[in-house]
């Protein structure tokens, strides 16, 4: 057998601030609660307190990985982050984290692909792993802490957007198992679409940024409900194919958690039964690039995931970004 990358252990972490709905049915002064359960099954959402970042979310999920790998933090070859809200501009979150959890023997960067983020950092990791045999433990992480960038007044954002982490760590194997195929995707047409626009190069801060909110997540144009399905069924299919699998071979679907009725309307075009996809935006709002490995680690934790399932990750978010993979367990 070649020389593979697969999943061993994994871990998330939330804030304990718990934000119901009814938090923003007085900040905004109106029923959004109703919109929020009967659209898009969002209840709750977890928030970092001021105190909090998300390098403090990373070493938590990180931990509770290593722990469940029963592995020493010096094991760890290589770590990878994947955040579009980071600790600092520069340097990297990942430096920040490494120091925190004595990951002395690895190497670290950081990955911005917006929410699509924990899926290219995922086969970034398999990629080093598969090509290189001086890297044996790679920890991946997708991290997320929009609730720092909210504008407050910003109906469109500030109900949806949460914190959150999710942590796996990749292993060297040689058995049958691991990555199977994977695949990325941009449709850069967007990038004006959605995101925070100031802060870098382009807009630096400024009183006059500070003053239009124009540092905080915006919506733009609202982008076409029909592109995530259509994307991921395409990429879907795509890395089955190329995986040699057939898609109802698949065992489990972890998307992108932004909305529930993409995720249904996908499940249904593909002709595959709901239930084998995850839903968490429930308690947990929309965590970004956090969101598929904290449903991961929820269903992995709950026994749902068994060795040798087929795993499907398929990932999306601003710039527009797309990335698919499918891992046996």
């Amino acid at each position: 057998m070649k020389r593979n990358a697969r999943i061993i252990a994994s871990g998330m972490a939330v804030p304990d601030w718990i934000v119901p709905n009814s938090y923003f049915n007085d900040l905004l002064g109106e029923d959004v609660d109703t919109w929020l359960r009967q659209n898009v099954q969002i209840f709750n959402r977890r928030w970092c307190s001021e105190k909090e970042s998300v390098a403090d979310l990373i070493e938590t999920a990180i931990a509770k990985a290593l722990h469940q790998a029963q592995m020493d933090p010096k094991e760890i070859d290589l770590l990878i982050v994947a955040t579009d809200t980071p600790e600092y501009l520069s340097p990297s979150t990942s430096s920040v984290v490494q120091n925190r959890l004595g990951l002395s023997n690895a190497g670290t960067f950081d990955v911005n692909t917006a929410c699509a983020g924990f899926v290219t950092a995922l086969d970034i990791g398999s990629k080093y792993i598969q090509s290189d045999d001086s890297y044996n433990k790679v920890l991946v992480v997708g991290a997320y802490t929009m609730s720092k960038f909210l504008n407050t007044k910003d109906k469109k954002t500030v109900t949806l957007f949460a914190d959150g982490a999710g942590a796996v760590v990749l292993s060297a194997t040689e058995e049958a198992r691991g990555i199977l195929s994977s695949s990325l995707a941009t449709k850069g047409e967007y990038n004006s679409w959605m995101g925070i626009y100031a802060g870098g190069s382009c807009q630096p801060l400024s009183l006059q940024v500070l003053e239009n909110n124009s540092h905080r997540l915006q919506f733009v144009k609202r982008i076409p409900s029909e592109i995530n399905p259509e994307v991921w069924t395409r990429m879907i299919y795509g890395v089955c194919e190329k995986a040699g699998t057939r898609l109802e071979e698949i065992d489990h679907f972890f998307f992108t958690q932004i909305n529930i009725n993409s995720i249904f309307e996908t499940m249904d075009g593909l002709g595959i039964s709901r239930s084998k996809a995850a839903t968490i935006m429930h308690e947990y709002g929309y965590t970004g690039s956090a969101c598929i490995p904290m449903a991961f680690d929820e269903w992995w934790q709950s026994g749902r995931i068994k060795e040798g399932d087929l795993v499907l990750f398929m990932g999306s978010g601003g710039g527009l970004a797309f990335g698919a993979s499918i891992f046996r367990m």
